[in-house]
């Protein structure tokens, strides 16, 4: 993480008159992402191992192994948890580097609505998986399927946290103004009719309409 942070590109921000650097990827983010990488390594696969790669745009952990049996990726945010390797995740908890707790890419997910970057891209592979997580982008430069993805995560963690999306919340969720209401009613319907996110209550009005994710 240290050399993580050396090396990563940082913006100069200015607080209470005085200049200091934020790093463009949150620490924690990249934290659980790294630890989540190393624990769940499949370690008979032969001539691979963890890997990091930075680049303008994004960063990419894989590591390798496929997902467990009973995972699925967009189900990985809030699920419980399940070790391929149980001793080094046992590990890992008694050294503070994780929870053991399945909370891992919730914080993720926080971390990136916070920053206002992308939504996470998780990637498997015939024998490994890849997470992506994207330098910052405004909403007007995501594609529309990235869009319906950072909806459908902040959907998952908004049910996590007992509350439902909305579109005052996904507005939020993009730095978005008042104004922009309407774009963002249509991203809603288009991450609907995607069959990513539903209505919780169909018979309200569809102004202060709330969603959750399709699963629920």
């Amino acid at each position: 993480m240290t050399h993580l942070k050396r090396v990563l590109p940082h913006s100069e921000v200015i607080q209470q008159s005085l200049r200091t650097e934020v790093s463009l990827y949150p620490e924690i983010a990249l934290r659980e992402l790294i630890a989540n990488a190393l624990i769940h390594q499949d370690f008979s696969v032969s001539g691979a191992g963890p890997m990091v790669e930075i680049y303008d745009d994004r960063i990419e952990i894989t590591n390798p192994g496929t997902l467990l049996p009973s995972k699925k990726p967009d189900r990985l945010i809030g699920t419980t948890p399940e070790s391929r390797n149980e001793k080094l995740a046992s590990s890992f908890r008694r050294f503070r580097i994780c929870e053991e707790r399945g909370t891992g890419f919730q914080k993720v997910i926080s971390a990136i609505e916070l920053f206002g970057l992308p939504p996470l891209l998780l990637t498997p592979h015939e024998n490994a998986f890849r997470v992506t997580i994207g330098a910052p982008r405004k909403f007007a430069d995501m594609a529309i399927q990235e869009r319906i993805e950072a909806c459908y995560q902040h959907a998952v963690l908004q049910y996590l946290s007992s509350q439902p999306l909305t579109n005052t919340t996904l507005r939020e969720r993009f730095k978005l103004h008042d104004k922009n209401r309407n774009q963002i009613t249509n991203l809603i319907s288009d991450a609907v009719d995607a069959g990513r996110i539903k209505r919780k209550d169909v018979g309200s009005g569809k102004k202060f309409a709330e969603y959750v994710p399709y699963w629920v």
